[in-house]
């Protein structure tokens, strides 16, 4: 952690830097009611920096609002060459890099806080990559790109997994969802959301629902 890096955790919600493997890393951190609040700390990843993704994309956003709503607090970022992230897209190796420097960040300011990793689309494969190597207790996965990726090298974590995926998916294949899912082991938790685009149009509102409704029960 730099010395420029906040040494304590946001007391409200809002945008701040971190030092990264490639220079800022632009975050943006929120905080749970306080009669909802839990000792958790979710790390939230977005979509391909190529494709237009950014900490506030919808699903990402909406995601977000799930972890917050059941009492976590949470902490999204914009990968490397994202807004006001420096550097430049580096094929999901130095994205996972920034993963773990905020997450290294998030176990130094809230030390006692359970870590909760989830992510949409590329960034699902990104929190899947790094997940096993710290003590990750609940992991969610919204439309893995299991079809683009060699996901099916990634070490599965040990913590309850949580995978979404709608069946009408035109960038992901739900199918090469479906079997990546069933090959790993421990498998994760797969809910196929019916009538759901890659970008769930006009079912943010399920989604936000189901995430819930399937992880409260491991909440810290």
């Amino acid at each position: 952690m730099s010395s420029k890096d906040p040494v304590v955790f946001p007391t409200e919600a809002g945008s701040f830097e971190l030092t990264g493997p490639a220079g800022t890393i632009e975050c943006l951190a929120d905080l749970p009611e306080p009669d909802v609040a839990r000792p958790g700390c979710a790390v939230l990843c977005h979509p391909h920096p190529e494709h237009g993704g950014t900490m506030r994309n919808k699903v990402v956003t909406i995601l977000e609002r799930a972890c917050r709503e059941m009492g976590l607090a949470t902490v999204r970022f914009n990968f490397r060459g994202v807004d006001e992230s420096q550097g430049s897209y580096d094929e999901g190796v130095g994205e996972a890099d920034d993963l773990r420097a905020v997450i290294r960040w998030v176990q130094k300011t809230r030390p006692s806080d359970a870590l909760w990793l989830g992510g949409f689309s590329f960034g699902a494969y990104i929190s899947l990559k790094v997940a096993p190597e710290f003590p990750t207790q609940q992991l969610l996965s919204i439309a893995p790109p299991a079809d683009r990726y060699e996901m099916a090298t990634l070490t599965p974590p040990e913590c309850p997994w949580l995978v979404v995926q709608g069946d009408e998916d035109e960038v992901v294949s739900a199918d090469s969802v479906q079997q990546w899912a069933k090959a790993c082991s421990p498998a994760p938790e797969l809910v196929m959301m019916e009538g759901a685009g890659h970008f769930f149009h006009r079912r943010l509102m399920d989604l936000r629902g189901l995430i819930k409704n399937h992880v409260q029960g491991n909440l810290p």
